[in-house]
């Protein structure tokens, strides 16, 4: 029993250190400068209060947080982008061709252009974040950003 629980503390330590990791090159967005990022970088306006409901909601618009799931998959960043299918972690890779890493920073070109490649194949139903708090519901009035 004891093997058991040094196990189950070395398990949540590791999940507790992947979600408190940041990365010194991370920042927290206003809503207003998401949505101005999102604009610039290409997201269509008619869109952007999902967009700005979704980020808030996957990971509170910080651009290092690190999730770890239930399925033993890792989300990175911004969008939440998930190793699974979308990125490798430690190489290129997924289906973005992008190391996870890379979704840690505060550029976001490549985050956004992978979030795009999900969007356009599952829309936002691909991020829960959305579909628990967003589908449906009173978006962010981003109007005066």
């Amino acid at each position: 029993m004891r093997f058991k629980s040094k196990i189950a503390i070395l398990s949540l330590s590791v999940v507790l250190s992947c979600c408190l990791w940041t990365h010194s090159e991370a920042k927290m967005l206003t809503r207003c400068q998401l949505a101005k990022e999102l604009l610039a970088h290409d997201f269509p306006r008619s869109y952007l209060s999902n967009w700005v409901c979704l980020v808030e909601n996957e990971s509170g618009r910080s651009t290092s947080k690190v999730m770890q799931l239930a399925n033993h998959s890792v989300s990175y960043g911004l969008f939440q982008i998930n190793n699974k299918n979308w990125c490798r972690k430690g190489r290129k890779g997924g289906i973005c061709n992008i190391k996870c890493e890379d979704f840690l920073n505060d550029e976001i070109s490549d985050d956004s252009r992978c979030a795009m490649q999900i969007f356009n194949r599952h829309g936002f139903q691909a991020w829960p974040g959305w579909v628990n708090k967003c589908r449906g519901r009173t978006l962010p009035d981003v109007s005066r950003c």
